[in-house]
């Protein structure tokens, strides 16, 4: 059983803070194990779910360059990667920033998937749910509390 406190989204800081995950990442797509670590770093942010990248090294499945790019005020110029699994290609799933910014220099090699575009994520043995919206990355785990942006309404907050 994963032993994950109580946090509340409004209290996470902003600008973000950027923390090792201790418990497992799993992500599956098309049947298959797409990752699995226990290296992941988290970015948490003031109303979004965490955001969990985890090292390049440890994704089981090829990612391939896809089209177009977004700028992150407190990460820098992200990438974008379509993810391929057996016989399933998820376009843009996965992002990844080559030179973040200094204070975010730790996540250069690693990826992050957007969770509602895999089969399935887990945070140790949490099933993860995707942020709202089809913008921000975040997941979802039942230990969060609070208002998560990225549904209708929610972008400009």
């Amino acid at each position: 059983m994963t032993d994950m406190p109580r946090e509340n989204v409004q209290s996470y800081p902003r600008p973000p803070a950027l923390k090792p995950v201790p418990q497992r990442i799993t992500v599956r797509l098309g049947g298959l194990l797409v990752a699995e670590t226990n290296r992941a770093l988290q970015v948490l942010e003031t109303h979004h779910a965490p955001t969990y990248y985890l090292p390049s090294e440890d994704v089981r499945v090829p990612l391939r360059p896809a089209q177009g790019s977004s700028f992150c005020e407190w990460k820098g110029l992200a990438r974008y990667f379509d993810v391929t699994a057996g016989l399933v290609t998820a376009p843009r799933a996965a992002w990844a920033y080559d030179r973040p910014t200094a204070g975010f220099a730790a996540l250069a090699g690693h990826v992050a998937f957007y969770a509602g575009l895999m089969d399935e994520a887990w945070v140790g043995d949490l099933r993860v749910l995707p942020q709202p919206g089809d913008f921000y990355g975040g997941w979802i785990t039942s230990n969060l509390d609070g208002l998560i942006k990225g549904a209708p309404g929610t972008r400009l907050w």
